[in-house]
This record gives structure tokens, sequence and C-alpha cells, in this order.
């Protein structure tokens, strides 16, 4: 399962400094193009709403699904989606299309990190491709 957290939907209207020129069905594009090349299927989902990604990180945990997940702003403050992700019984890794260090520095704090296998942040839609093949590598 790969979950997208708030405002990834609108990549459009984002800060091209940070973010390039992509839009979302890029992301959903270079994911299932990585998956297919991996030989694995992908659930990709989007959600701006807090409980709806608590609600998927339950279900990642009861069918005890490998996660990649970009928290986006939940990444610094939202320790309700920090307490779902624990309960994961598979591997998970954090992902970001950019640097959250080399940003603004309430970004510097993520309160997802401590809880997953490892975070991959600052390469774009090659953020996600990474993190799909570690991800193939850990469940193996």
């Amino acid at each position: 399962m790969v979950i997208n957290g708030p405002n990834l939907g609108r990549l459009d209207l984002r800060e091209k400094n940070f973010y390039g020129d992509i839009n979302y069905a890029d992301i959903e594009s270079a994911i299932q193009s990585q998956a297919q090349s991996l030989g694995i299927y992908v659930d990709i989902r989007q959600s701006n709403d807090e409980a709806e990604i608590i609600s998927w990180l339950h279900e990642a945990a009861e069918q005890k699904m490998p996660l990649i997940f970009n928290p986006a702003a939940f990444t610094h403050y939202s320790y309700a989606i920090r307490d779902a992700v624990v309960m994961l019984k598979a591997p998970s890794i954090e992902v970001h299309l950019s640097n959250p260090l080399s940003r603004e520095e309430f970004r510097h704090t993520s309160v997802i990190s401590g809880v997953v296998n490892g975070t991959i942040a600052g390469f774009g839609l090659d953020s996600y491709r990474l993190a799909l093949t570690q991800i193939t590598k850990l469940v193996k």
C-alpha cells in the first residue's frame, strides 16, 4: 500500500522550487511503473483527511501489508497517525518528494521517522521508486 497525505493531490499548485513540475498523476505513474518492473502490485491512495489515513493504516496493519507512506504535513505533528503506524505488522518506509531538512524549521521534525524501517526524502519521484525497491527487499 502507498498512502499519500494532504495537499499531494494539488502538486500542480505547490512550490515548484521544492516539488518540480510534477502533478499527482505523475506520482501514481512513477509508482505503477516501478511496481510493474519489480513484479509487485500496489494500492495507491491519497487523502487530505487525517481520519481516513488512520483508517487506511489500520487496514494495512490488519492485512499485514507493507507500506510506503508520505504523510506530508502530518509528518511533523500527527501523533494519532504515528500511533497507527506503530501498529503495522509489515515493513514500512516514509517518503518525501522534497528534503524536509532543507526547508522551514518546523519541517525538520518527523514524528513518523522513528517508527518506520527507514525514510527516503529529497529525490522527487525517485523517492517513491527507491522506496518500492527497498520495501521489496525488506519483505523478502
